[in-house]
């Protein structure tokens, strides 16, 4: 098993401490709790007793509705506790039972374990339960539904340590129903096994979309037309494999608009033609996405003919005809989910002549696609969401434009802030989230896990924890990997919107710390802070459970090393006065101030950015500072 692929299974126990906190976050610091930290936080997690002792012999009890995956998963965490002989409907000090929870095993075994059982469970749903008794005791886990059953084994994988497994009661469902990630970014797409490390990334935060758009890929876009040649469909069929193994659903996304002649039969029939040929290979999630077009032209004559002049109306009434034409196909496939879409106008919440006509047109089951208020909006409230959704007649499915770094004000940097902003009880107004990720796909998770968290319960949303989750999860647990890799966040941490103004800023942990010297404070912790910087690099690339991550960051490590010893050097200087260590410092500062972005990556290319604006002005400003 490759080491991306362990990730997928194997996470510690998520402590409750928050090492770094970061400035404007919603809420601070998680206090010690009796509870273990989960991710997503549980709509209901109560505490049951004493610590479960795992021994090394476990009868695992399977009631109806359990698939591969799911006993994959609780073997292994199983296994990760300590038990050596896992016996299949066996004898054993510790009886773990997993199942459906109408399943008379299942439900027996969740009051034995003092679980619940809600009178109604959403779908994705779970009750879970655990118990100690002597040298071991009983653990339930109880799905609504399949996709129920697998979450509940992934909040079972996050209760057990290397001493035993916590004893909780806890019954949860998500809040919204699509939850995860498109990859719709202009640049280097991700390759294969990006894609596949991102499904097994996606089970295990209980994320459960995955929107395939790369802009690279020609038979969606240029080609839209043209069937998939063998081989290329061969490897989405992979995908699609992959994603039904992690509970995740695979959508497709064609983007006929820059050619498509609405008004053609044949087109029409290319489109629907090209979404059979994906349902064939076991999709059942389709999406046309129409964004980033213009609706001041058509592409053929017969359009004039049939919608009038090109503008916002004719437009709407072109591709509400088309869209409404491929439901119709949908209906025809087995199991097909109701067809998704992007329209072109996709940022405001204005009404229009284009939103009238689709509102009051487009087939109701037609999911339509947001990105709020901006194309990378600086937050997201509750009421923005409400006028959406007032304005395109129906519950929006929010296309949320970050981390993505595709555009100018994104150059030279990763966005490894919190996913912040958005306002808890959205979950009323959206249909779901997902998020527009970086060209660096192992990069991306940091954000990914805080959007999973979000979507699956807005309302207990902790920006900081899920921050700190995020970065265990990276770490594979590891203490120093991750006070390191939090450190590493805090200088990669402003976003970018399309204006001049970011939506979050910049270093706000190292600022703090350079502000408390401007004023005069003692320079001990900012001495110790320097140390870590300087050591983040190596630590990470030692200790990071993804190596994907430590390639993807390389030019940024290389920076980070090197400003870390500029600021070792400049504290050095204020301590003593050395104008030497000074000079020092601003030689290291200009050797990563010159390393640039990996060729051929990331879009736009340009210089690395390390905390900008915060380390590189307090070292330049460092030797004004010094008491003469």
């Amino acid at each position: 098993m490759s080491p991306r692929s362990v990730l997928a299974v194997v996470l510690a126990l998520v402590v409750a401490a928050v090492v770094v906190t970061p400035a404007g976050a919603s809420t601070g610091q998680s206090r010690p709790s009796p509870l273990p930290v989960v991710t997503p936080s549980p709509q209901q997690m109560t505490p049951n007793g004493r610590e479960i002792r795992v021994p090394r012999e476990v009868a695992l009890v399977l009631g109806k509705g359990v698939d591969a995956p799911t006993e994959a998963l609780v073997r292994q965490s199983l296994t990760r506790a300590g038990a050596r002989d896992i016996r299949l409907g066996g004898r054993g000090a510790l009886k773990v039972v997993v199942g459906a929870i109408d399943d008379q095993v299942v439900s027996q075994a969740l009051s034995e374990a003092g679980g619940t059982r809600p009178a109604e469970l959403a779908a994705e749903g779970y009750s879970l339960a655990g118990k100690a008794s002597g040298r071991g005791g009983v653990v339930a886990l109880a799905g609504n539904d399949g996709d129920g059953t697998y979450y509940a084994a992934q909040t079972f994988r996050q209760l057990v340590g290397k001493a035993g497994i916590a004893a909780v009661s806890v019954v949860d469902h998500p809040l919204m129903a699509l939850r995860g990630s498109i990859e719709g970014f202009y640049g280097a797409p991700w390759s294969h096994a990006d894609r596949l490390d991102q499904l097994a990334f996606y089970g295990d935060v209980k994320a459960n979309t995955y929107i395939y758009t790369p802009k690279d890929d020609v038979y969606l876009r240029d080609k839209w037309r043209e069937p998939y040649p063998a081989v290329d469909l061969a490897s989405l069929k992979e995908l699609v494999d992959a994603a039904k193994t992690h509970h995740v659903q695979f959508t497709y996304a064609v983007s006929p608009g820059l050619s498509i002649c609405y008004s053609d039969p044949a087109d029409v029939q290319k489109l629907k033609d090209k979404l059979a040929s994906l349902h064939a290979v076991g999709a059942r999630s389709f999406y046309v996405a129409l964004d980033d077009i213009s609706y001041t032209k058509w592409n053929c004559d017969n359009d004039q003919q049939k919608y009038g002049a090109p503008g916002q109306a004719a437009a709407g009434r072109a591709q509400a005809d088309l869209l409404n034409a491929v439901q119709g196909c949908l209906d025809t496939l087995a199991d097909a989910k109701p067809l998704q879409m992007v329209p072109t106008e996709y940022s405001d919440i204005a009404d229009s002549p284009y939103k009238k006509v689709l509102r009051e047109t487009l087939d109701k089951r037609v999911v339509v696609q947001w990105t709020g208020t901006a194309v990378v909006p600086p937050s997201i409230s509750v009421a923005d969401a409400e006028k959406a959704s007032e304005v395109w007649g129906r519950k929006v499915f929010l296309w949320d434009n970050y981390p993505v770094n595709d555009y100018g004000q994104t150059a030279g940097r990763l966005l490894l802030a919190p996913y912040d902003k958005r306002e808890a009880g959205l979950h009323e107004a959206l249909g779901g989230i997902v998020l527009n990720p970086m060209n660096q796909a192992s990069a991306s998770k940091v954000a990914l896990f805080g959007g999973a968290s979000f979507a699956w319960n807005d309302t207990a949303y902790d920006p900081a924890r899920t921050w700190r989750a995020a970065a265990d999860y990276l770490s594979g647990g590891d203490r120093r990997t991750t006070e390191a890799l939090l450190a590493f966040f805090d200088t990669q941490h402003l976003a970018p919107t399309f204006g001049d103004t970011p939506w979050q800023p910049q270093a706000p942990v190292l600022k703090a710390k350079t502000d408390a010297i401007r004023a005069g404070k003692p320079l001990r912790d900012l001495k110790n802070y320097a140390e870590l910087l300087a050591g983040a690099p190596a630590r990470i690339r030692s200790g990071v459970a993804d190596p994907a991550f430590a390639a993807e960051a390389k030019p940024w490590l290389d920076a980070l090393a090197l400003w870390g010893a500029a600021l070792k050097s400049t504290v050095d200087g204020l301590a003593s006065g050395d104008d030497k260590a000074f000079q020092r410092a601003a030689e290291l500062a200009a050797q990563a101030s010159a390393i640039h972005t990996i060729p051929g990556t990331t879009r736009p290319q340009g210089p690395i950015k390390v905390a900008d604006g915060v380390l590189d002005k307090f070292i330049a400003d460092a030797p004004g500072l010094v008491r003469r």
